[in-house]
C-alpha cells in the first residue's frame, strides 16, 4: 500500500523462484523488494550457480522480515545488490506488519550498551507512527530486569479478528494496547531488543530461556551453518535446553563421546559449550545436549522454524535412535 501511495507500482510473480525474481528485476528495473532469510539464501545460491553479478544494480532498498539475516547473508546480499540499503523489520500481521526498523549494511547510530545489556536481538527503533511499551509480566523472575511483553498502540493495530462475519475482539488487545506475543526490552536510546516468543519460552530449573537469544550466540561459531534451540521435557529441570546443529561444508562433527583430534575445523558439543561461555551466555541458557542435523529444518512457507514439529522429531529420535 505504501508503494502505491507514493506513486510506485508492484511487480508480481505467481510463485517464488530465484530465476523469476532476477528476470523481473532485469525486465522491470525493480528498485525495492521484501524478503525473508530463506528467500535471500535461495537468491544468493542461484546467483552463485548462474554467475549473476550485475542484475541487481537497480535495487536500492531491501526489507527483510520473518527472521534475522545472518552475517553471511547480509554480506552476500550487499555484494549482489551493491546499491541497496538493507533493512530489517520486526512486526506482525495484526499490527499492519512492520513496527520497528534497523539498517543492516549502512552506517547507523551505534547501540550503546554501556548501561546494561539484558540479552536478545536488536530489532531497531519504532516507526514514527508506532507506539511501543514493555509490559511487565509474572514470568519475569528478575525484578531488576526490564524485560516483559512487547505491547504496541496506534492506528496500525487491529480492532480484532473477523470471525463468522463479525469482528471478534481479541484477548491480546487491552486498553488499546496490542500484545504482540513477544518478549523484549527497550534501552535508553529507544531501541527495541527482542528476546523471543512468549509461547516459545523454555522454562528450565525455574529460569526463562528464549531460543532466539541462544541461537544468535551459537550461530556466531564459524562451523555452524544453522542452529535451532528447543526445550524437551526433563524430570528434574522441567525442560532441558537442547540445540540441533547443521554444520558448514568442510567442517567435521565430533560426537561428545568421541576423541578429539585437535583439528581446526571440528564442531562438537564441548566446543559449542565453550563458545557459549566465551560469549558470556548465562550458564542456565547454555544447551545441555547437541544433535547434528543432517537435513533441512522444518519451516513454514515464510521460512520460520516449526519448533513443535522439530521437537516431536527429536523426541522420537531419542526414544528410537536414528540419523537426524
Amino acid at each position: 500500500m505504501a508503494i502505491l501511495m507514493a506513486g510506485g507500482c508492484h511487480v508480481l510473480i505467481p510463485k517464488f523462484d530465484a530465476k523469476s525474481v532476477f528476470d523481473a528485476i532485469q525486465e522491470h528495473g525493480v528498485t525495492s523488494f521484501i524478503t525473508v532469510p530463506a528467500i535471500m539464501a535461495d537468491l544468493l545460491s542461484y546467483a552463485g550457480k548462474e554467475n549473476i553479478s550485475d542484475s541487481g544494480i537497480t535495487v536500492t532498498k531491501i526489507l527483510n522480515g520473518g527472521g534475522r539475516l545472518s552475517e553471511d547473508l547480509i554480506n552476500g546480499a550487499s555484494r549482489l545488490f551493491p546499491c541497496a540499503a538493507i533493512f530489517s523489520a520486526y512486526g506482525m500481521t495484526e499490527a499492519c506488519s512492520s513496527l520497528t526498523f534497523m539498517s543492516l549494511n549502512k552506517p547507523q547510530e551505534t547501540n550503546n550498551q554501556s548501561d546494561s545489556y539484558y540479552g536478545g536481538v536488536c530489532v531497531g527503533k519504532p516507526a514514527p507512527h508506532v507506539e511501543i511499551q514493555i509490559g511487565m509480566n509474572s514470568n519475569n523472575n528478575n525484578s531488576s530486569s526490564p524485560t516483559g511483553n512487547i505491547l504496541t498502540r496506534g492506528l496500525h493495530t487491529m480492532v480484532g479478528y473477523w470471525v463468522n462475519n463479525k469482528v471478534d475482539s481479541s484477548d491480546s488487545v487491552c486498553n488499546e494496547w496490542l500484545d504482540t506475543g513477544d518478549t523484549g526490552w527497550m534501552d535508553k536510546a529507544g531501541i527495541l531488543w527482542l528476546m523471543g516468543r512468549q509461547k516459545g519460552r523454555i522454562k528450565t530449573g525455574g529460569e526463562n530461556v528464549y531460543p532466539e537469544e541462544v541461537e544468535l550466540i551459537l550461530s556466531q561459531h564459524l562451523g555452524v551453518a544453522k542452529v535451532v534451540v528447543i526445550g524437551i521435557p526433563d524430570s528434574r529441570l522441567g525442560e532441558k535446553v537442547i540445540a540441533c546443529v547443521s554444520i558448514r561444508e568442510g567442517w567435521k562433527w565430533v560426537d561428545a563421546r568421541a576423541e578429539h583430534k585437535g583439528e581446526d575445523k571440528e564442531v562438537s558439543p564441548h566446543i559449542l559449550q565453550d563458545h557459549c561461555r566465551l560469549k558470556n551466555l548465562s550458564r542456565f541458557k547454555i544447551p545441555r545436549s547437541y544433535y547434528q542435523w543432517r537435513r533441512p529444518f522444518p519451516v513454514t512457507t515464510t521460512g520460520k522454524i516449526r519448533r513443535e514439529e522439530l521437537k516431536r522429531e527429536i523426541l522420537a529420535a531419542i526414544q528410537l535412535p536414528s540419523n537426524l
